[in-house]
């Protein structure tokens, strides 16, 4: 009875102290301050709470000391709070927090004791802030921590040591940033780690002295990075079972690239530019090669591949793009007579010398290997010449050319990837890449192009992959690309972009992703993307749009991805997505500020949706979306969703979702904050108690409905929200 009497007045004392905006659950020891205005930390909060969520307030600054009237938190959650600043001891007396959510917060710069008494922290989650340097020293509080998540920040640059002190740390989460450069010793001092996400950054080459660092690892994400390349012995990774380059750049693989990592299972290459792959010498616990997506070329020289895969007994997965007759064959279907090579160039005659490899231009480096040649970073004013003429991969990044003259790359027929990015470049000569008839990458971002005429690409017909991001481009340049038309991926994004308008992408029939994001657009005209008809990508996030363009949807019967997230479309109307309806697979409609959907705004959409963002938006209903059988994610959050009885019916099929989907209550009073599956204000709805077997008891209904999970739980579960990012 003492005990309960003790319990009891901490309970009435921790009521008592409860700040007026939050609500304190004493038995469970949490409190929860949600999307209000707190402009600092409460210093009211009672003594004992373990679990502090204060989400969507206003702080900029956490001040130091601020949480030390608070000493048994466990879990502290400050997601969305427009913090900027963490000041020195900012979390000092905090030592028994094991749970620290930051996430999408402003912060650039972590100090050395920003992190300061936080020793027993298990999990710092810090994404989507505008991290661009971390301090020597800022992490060498945190020996208890095991998971680091520094997603969608501005990292361009790890130095040596700056992990320093994670001794148990087991994930790096380091996706979607701008990594340019690794320190050899970035990862010097995480002895625990096992799984290290570097994907979706700007890593040119496998940073291989730097991962040599981490003999534990177990998992390597690096896809969706510029690497063309894998040299040989480039990664020396002891324990690593699983490797991912997808969505790469790749168009070659040396044969020992992995012989230093002899644990390796599985080789993840998807969505590369490979026409092939040499035998894997020294993988020899390789099982599993997923060739999905790229270019597969299954002649002759396909062959020692193929022998290798089968007497190594490993399972590749991928189909022949060439030659016509095994196109859409998968390799492990093939068998070797069908693998054959058109007639062989005849030997050069005996009276014609053999022709001299050129020299390397003078400050420049040429690798015979591998056929690239590279002049980063050198200042030079002119695009030097006299490169061999087998090179295929040309690296002049970061020299302050001006201009591309005319006929600036002769003799290079076998070019196939060119990259100038950050060149300065103001002006694309007519003619500039006259000769390059293999050329099929061209990076032109971070220059000062605002105009382009299609005699720049005369001479270049092979050109697939174009990247022109950040420029000085006002408009699409018209009829640009009317000489590419094996243009499939163009990049015009973080441009000034005004409108689309019609014949602005005349020429471009191939094209298949297009990426116009963080523009200024405000129009696109109904025929603008009329010549694109085998558009399966469109990225318009960011611009000015007012309303969906969906006069401009009409003739792309083959887009699967429609990206609208932070424009200012207020309101939505009947069948705006109509004409897409039939392809549509991924829709983004976050973050627009989105006050109203039509009742039929989804009409035609059904069972081909996949993903489904809606987060970040005001308006309180949506509309009936039951036929959206084949969703995997679905994103509700930060919806005010007015939780009354008009909104039965998606508090119904929500509970039907085998996904995590986010959505609160914004009203009415009683219910505001709360999960809609967790509301009670459906209950006096009429209807609320039927279930499919007539039932009219909630808790009968609730019983009954368990069979049916039970019974889904036998496929794979669908992937929820929660679960959807790197």
């Amino acid at each position: 009875w003492g005990l309960l009497l003790l319990t009891a007045a901490l309970g009435a004392t921790a009521a008592a102290r409860c700040p007026a905006p939050c609500v304190c659950d004493n038995l469970r020891a949490h409190v929860l301050c949600l999307n209000g205005s707190l402009m600092a930390i409460p210093d009211t909060i009672p003594e004992l709470t373990k679990k502090l969520d204060l989400r969507g307030n206003s702080f900029t600054v956490i001040p130091a000391g601020a949480f030390l009237a608070t000493p048994y938190l466990t879990h502290l959650d400050l997601q969305r709070c427009k913090v900027e600043r963490l000041d020195e001891g900012a979390f000092r007396g905090l030592g028994r927090l094991v749970y620290l959510n930051l996430a999408s917060n402003g912060i650039a710069l972590l100090y050395q004791e920003s992190l300061d008494g936080l020793s027993s922290l298990q999990q710092l989650i810090l994404e989507g802030n505008r991290i661009e340097e971390i301090q020597p020293g800022a992490f060498g509080h945190l020996g208890s921590l095991t998971v680091l998540d520094l997603r969608a920040n501005a990292l361009v640059y790890l130095p040596d040591m700056v992990f320093q002190g994670l001794q148990v740390l087991r994930w790096l989460r380091l996706s979607h940033n701008a990594l340019h450069v690794l320190g050899s010793e970035a990862f010097a001092a995480l002895p625990a780690l096992r799984r290290l996400s570097l994907d979706h950054n700007e890593l040119q080459a496998l940073p291989g002295e730097a991962l040599a660092r981490l003999d534990g690892a177990i998992r390597l994400d690096l896809g969706h990075n510029p690497i063309t390349y894998v040299a040989e012995e480039a990664l020396a990774m002891a324990s690593l079972r699983h490797l991912f380059l997808d969505h790469a750049s790749l168009q070659d693989v040396a044969p020992d690239a992995f012989a230093r990592s002899p644990q390796l299972r599985m080789l993840d290459l998807r969505e590369n530019q490979l026409q092939g792959l040499p035998p894997l010498a020294g993988a020899g616990g390789l099982a599993r090669v997923s060739l999905d997506g790229n270019p597969l070329q299954c002649s002759c020289l396909l062959r020692p591949f193929h022998k290798w895969l089968a007497r190594a007994r490993v399972q590749a997965e991928g189909a022949c793009a060439a030659p016509p007759a095994l196109r859409g064959r998968p390799l492990d279907s093939l068998k070797l007579p069908e693998m054959r090579c058109g007639r062989l160039r005849p030997p050069p005659s005996p009276t014609t010398p053999p022709e001299q490899p050129r020299q390397c231009p003078r400050g420049c480096v040429c690798s015979p290997d591998f056929h690239h040649g590279s002049c980063e970073n050198r200042d030079l004013r002119e695009i030097p010449r006299d490169f061999p003429g087998d090179t295929r991969l040309l690296d002049l990044r970061r020299n302050p050319f001006g201009t591309v003259p005319p006929d600036a790359f002769p003799g290079l027929k076998e070019l196939v990837s060119l990259h100038l990015q950050s060149c300065s470049i103001r002006v694309l000569h007519p003619g500039a890449l006259r000769g390059l008839e293999s050329l099929v990458y061209l990076y032109l971002t971070d220059n000062h192009l605002s105009t382009l005429v299609a005699a720049a690409f005369e001479g270049a017909p092979q050109l697939a992959y174009l990247d022109l991001d950040r420029n000085a481009f006002t408009r699409v340049p018209t009829g640009a690309f009317r000489l590419l038309p094996n243009l499939i991926s163009l990049h015009l994004q973080h441009n000034a972009i005004g409108e689309l308008a019609e014949g602005d992408l005349a020429g471009a029939r191939g094209l298949r992703w297009l990426y116009l994001a963080r523009n200024a657009i405000k129009h696109i005209a109904p025929a603008a993307l009329a010549p694109t008809k085998m558009l399966e990508k469109l990225q318009l996030e960011g611009n000015h749009l007012s309303e969906v363009p969906t006069a401009a949807l009409r003739g792309l019967p083959a887009l699967s991805e429609l990206k609208l997230s932070r424009n200012p479309i207020k309101h939505m109307g009947h069948s705006v997505f109509l004409p897409v309806a039939s392809s549509l697979q991924h829709l983004y409609l976050d973050n627009m500020g989105l006050e109203r959907i039509s009742p039929h705004a989804f009409t035609g959409l059904g069972p081909k949706i996949r993903s489904l963002y809606l987060e970040g938006n005001k308006m309180s209903n949506i509309p009936d979306m039951s036929n959206f059988t084949g969703l995997e994610i679905l994103n509700l959050q930060d919806v005010p969703f007015h939780c009354d009885c008009q909104l039965l019916l998606l508090r119904k099929w929500i509970d039907k979702l085998n996904l995590r989907v986010g959505a609160t209550c914004g009203s009415p009073a009683e219910a505001r904050g709360l999960k809609v599956k967790l509301s009670t204000t459906f209950l006096t709805c009429p209807g609320w108690g039927r279930g499919e077997a007539g039932e009219t008891n909630p808790n009968k209904t609730k019983a009954a409905s368990k069979p049916s999970k039970k019974k889904r739980s036998g496929k794979s579960p669908a992937r929820g929200f929660s679960k959807s990012r790197a």
